[in-house]
């Protein structure tokens, strides 16, 4: 004798089967993670490919991918009056579930120096050779405020870049794509501003005041110790003029 199932409307269940009755949802492939029949189904992963999901699988088991939060403000500097690093932070606003996309990174780094102490005094500056970034870091700064009795002029300068090496092309980390535009023989300005700039001489240290023409000088990328290279001083001016991807600033 042969039992015939009756017949139920597509995607319908009987009462105890399916991933809701089964009360679980299993990740990759999963032989245990099977449903009452018939016909047997599963609640894994890896059914789709299979074609073996239970009717109730897309229901009960969406997928769902990662969600983060907005990064946070960049840090202080970690450590006070050398060249460290600042960190940023975005907090997981839904776990991925089902196969859904993981969490992206989580933190960032980016070089950075604080001239001052923790208790305040001004660092003594020894940064050579002379320490660049991108142009954004010195947007940050002025919304932290600059003090009143440090307000002092700021100055641009312009230098031919030298060679570049590849290193500064092999970035992954978002801050630190700028350094893919540099180029050998192309004008870039640095800006000088406060808290950068020297308390005596009101200079950045390495913008090759005082050498003499056609020297080399040093710089270094804040963030990406392996891209640096060597330019020559061209101008001083007040304001910078240079594309965007051109515009640094001193650290």
């Amino acid at each position: 004798h042969f039992h015939i199932w009756p017949v139920l409307p597509s995607g319908a269940l009987w009462p105890g089967q399916g991933c809701a009755a089964l009360g679980r949802c299993c990740l990759g492939r999963d032989p245990t993670c099977v449903a009452h029949g018939p016909p047997r189904c599963f609640c894994d992963q890896a059914c789709g490919a299979v074609r073996d999901c239970c009717p109730d699988y897309a229901r009960v088991c969406p997928v769902v991918s990662c969600v983060v939060a907005e990064w946070s403000a960049w840090s202080c500097c970690v450590k006070p009056c050398q060249i460290s690093y600042r960190v940023r932070r975005r907090r997981v606003l839904q776990e991925p579930r089902n196969g859904g996309a993981p969490c992206p990174p989580l933190e960032e780094r980016a070089g950075c120096v604080d001239y001052r102490s923790r208790q305040g005094v001004e660092c003594q500056q020894s940064l050579i050779p002379a320490l660049i970034t991108t142009d954004s870091y010195g947007k940050e700064r002025k919304k932290r405020g600059v003090p009143k009795k440090q307000e002092t002029a700021g100055y641009c300068v312009q230098f031919q870049l030298g060679p570049v090496p590849g290193s500064c092309r092999q970035v992954k980390a978002p801050h630190a794509q700028w350094t893919r535009y540099l180029t050998q023989g192309h004008t870039i300005c640095v800006r000088c501003e406060w808290p950068a700039q020297d308390a005596r001489s009101r200079r950045c240290y390495g913008d090759g005041a005082g050498t003499g023409g056609n020297q080399r000088l040093q710089w270094q990328a804040a963030g990406h110790p392996r891209c640096r290279g060597t330019w020559m001083r061209l101008r001083q001016l007040r304001d910078c003029s240079c594309p965007e991807v051109h515009s640094l600033v001193f650290l």
